[in-house]
């Protein structure tokens, strides 16, 4: 009997196991597939940068007027105007360090590769030339300039103390590297020492800028994106930057102590002897590496 028992218990066992197995199968869920996104330049954009200036003016020439007795610039010792002659270096160029920031917004127009453009702003220091157009006056019979008297080189510019530009560029994009032209608008001043005193002054002065650059927007796991983002990128750019002082005449001009122009007839130029001067625009070339941060990341 126990036999008989034990012989049902494995019958049923065996049904109830082969039933089981006919069963259908929970099929497993498929893998869910998530699209790598595709980078793309479009987007706003700020950073900062910096890097060396080298002048790209076509004359250093030095510049030697003559002065005559008239016009009182140099006053005798014993008394009354004496003619003159004053000597400019032009010796020291536009070179020096530059750096700034800048803000821009790109748009391209086929995500991963294809063409971009857009527009940029920046702003910088520049470290150029302040002593370039010292001078020495030389008087008959060891006269000296009138006490008062400013003498203003008519071939140029104490220095640059900042610059900034207002530029479209036009680019193409391999994916994250982005080759580009650039070009528009410049502007500068410069102060620094007046020539022949200690007297600071400001020559505003506008132009262009052209140039081109090439830049890269780093992976999300380089060691160098410290936001850990796709936002990150660094550039390598050149400019040629040309500002235009507007000023097309040949001589010294000079200021009294009274701020007034110290004239021979209508055009307040105190000219006797001497090469002629034309006008001498402020140029230079730029090269600079920077740093931006886009925006959003793709």
């Amino acid at each position: 009997m126990t036999k008989l028992l034990l012989a049902s218990t494995v019958l049923a066992g065996m049904t109830v196991a082969a039933s089981a197995a006919d069963l259908p199968r929970r099929a497993a869920p498929p893998p869910v597939f998530t699209p790598v996104p595709v980078f793309t330049w479009t987007g706003f954009y700020a950073g900062f940068n910096a890097g060396y200036g080298f002048d790209a003016s076509s004359s250093t020439a030095p510049t030697v007027v003559g002065v005559n007795a008239g016009t009182g610039i140099f006053a005798g010792p014993n008394g009354g105007n004496v003619p003159g002659v004053l000597a400019f270096s032009n010796s020291r160029n536009n070179e020096g360090f530059v750096g700034g920031g800048q803000i821009g917004y790109n748009y391209q127009f086929t995500p991963g590769s294809g063409v971009v453009v857009g527009i940029e702003a920046d702003a910088q220091y520049a470290d150029f030339g302040r002593q370039r157009n010292r001078f020495s006056a030389i008087g008959a019979n060891g006269a000296a300039i009138v006490p008062g008297t400013l003498i203003f080189n008519p071939n140029g510019l104490s220095g640059l103390d900042y610059f900034g530009t207002v530029r479209g560029r036009l680019g193409y994009a391999f994916d994250r590297t982005l080759f580009y032209a650039t070009g528009g608008f410049a502007y500068g001043a410069g102060g620094g020492r007046q020539f022949g005193s200690g007297v600071s002054s400001d020559d505003f002065q506008t132009g262009y800028a052209v140039g081109g650059g090439i830049e890269y927007a780093l992976p999300t796991d380089s060691f160098l994106n410290f936001f850990r983002s796709s936002a990150v990128t660094v550039k390598v750019e050149g400019l040629y930057v040309n500002l235009d002082r507007n000023r097309n005449a040949a001589g010294a001009f000079a200021t009294n102590n009274l701020g007034q122009l110290v004239t021979t007839g209508s055009q307040g130029v105190t000219v006797v002897a001497g090469p002629a001067n034309i006008r001498r625009d402020t140029e230079f070339a730029v090269i600079r590496a920077g740093v931006n941060y886009k925006f959003g990341t793709y």
